[in-house]
């Protein structure tokens, strides 16, 4: 069969011929690949840069998919770490890490939503104790994820969303999707505008990190109206930085719990839980994402497409 092939972390996977997997266990089952999202997260795997990577080559990327079995039904995948992911001809899953699509579901866009949409709708779901009506803070809301950040928080009934990103035309669209407040943080003085606008928010999901988490911390510690109000911060992603210096008076001065939400702070079965729920939101058309579908046999080319909003999905 043929599959993306990653040789080498310092060079885009290539197109080529890869031993076809079979199953090992009765559990197992082997899937004809529809469709597989090219996410951040597959990215930072197939670089080996991401804190789950072993260093083992040569590896297929792709954690997640669109396949078809063997009885013709549709069904969403979740892989284990592997170096025989989903960008393939073909690949081999674990039933229970995979569910069933609802009929007329559209399989390009399943794939291209579910790891975007997973990502803010396990933290509020799963992290904390998110309540209705809560107030939500999305850092990086012009982002792929960040986007869907928005819409999943309306969707759980978040009663002000505020959005913040570097691009404006991009953080102008934001306001479509259900953002109250959209704030562009591309100086230091509009992190010190987005700390007062935010200053009493219950909830920041977090896609950027390092100094710009340090100081709207330490911004909105100073404008809080009441220090004694919880705010949960959710560590998701760290485009702006792998580190960040919380500063000790923001965990004085007010009620702050910082969380992070990915592999390993959520059980695997707390992420299985909810696919049943995700695939139903998604299939139901209840989520915007631009999604473009790229031939298998293009990943050398579409892998450099970092610029475009619209989100790849490779189809063997």
């Amino acid at each position: 069969m043929y599959a993306a092939v990653v040789t080498s972390f310092d060079s885009p996977p290539a197109y080529r011929e890869f031993p076809t997997p079979m199953p090992r266990t009765g559990d197992e089952l082997i899937l004809d690949v529809v469709a597989s999202g090219l996410h951040r997260r597959v990215r930072s795997q197939a670089d080996g840069s991401h804190y789950t990577s072993s260093g083992e080559l040569p590896l297929v990327p792709g954690i997640d998919g669109v396949g078809r079995g063997p009885d013709g039904t549709l069904r969403y995948f979740v892989l284990p770490d592997t170096t025989m992911g989903a960008m393939a001809e073909q690949t081999v899953i674990d039933q229970r890490r995979s569910v069933v699509l609802p009929q007329g579901a559209d399989p390009i866009l399943v794939a291209a939503a579910m790891n975007p949409v997973m990502s803010s709708w396990i933290a509020l779901r799963r992290r904390i104790a998110f309540e209705p009506g809560q107030s939500v803070l999305v850092l990086g809301a012009t982002g792929s994820s960040g986007r869907m950040a928005v819409q999943v928080a309306k969707r759980l009934g978040a009663g002000q969303v505020i959005g913040a990103g570097r691009d404006a035309q991009r953080l102008a669209a934001v306001g479509d999707l259900g953002a109250d407040t959209t704030v562009r943080i591309d100086n230091a003085a509009a992190v010190g505008e987005l700390a007062g606008v935010a200053r009493d928010v219950d909830v920041v999901i977090d896609y950027l990190w390092g100094p710009i988490t340090a100081d709207l911390m330490a911004g909105i510690a100073r404008n809080r109206t009441d220090q004694g109000k919880p705010l949960a911060w959710i560590e998701i992603g760290s485009v702006a930085g792998a580190t960040a210096e919380i500063p000790s008076a923001a965990l004085r001065a007010m009620r702050l719990q910082v969380v992070g939400s990915g592999q390993g702070s959520v059980p695997t079965r707390d992420i299985l839980a909810e696919l049943p729920d995700l695939a139903t939101e998604i299939s139901g058309g209840d989520f915007q994402l631009d999604a473009r579908p790229v031939p298998l046999a293009d990943v050398e080319s579409a892998w450099g497409e970092t610029e475009s909003s619209e989100r790849i999905v490779f189809t063997p």
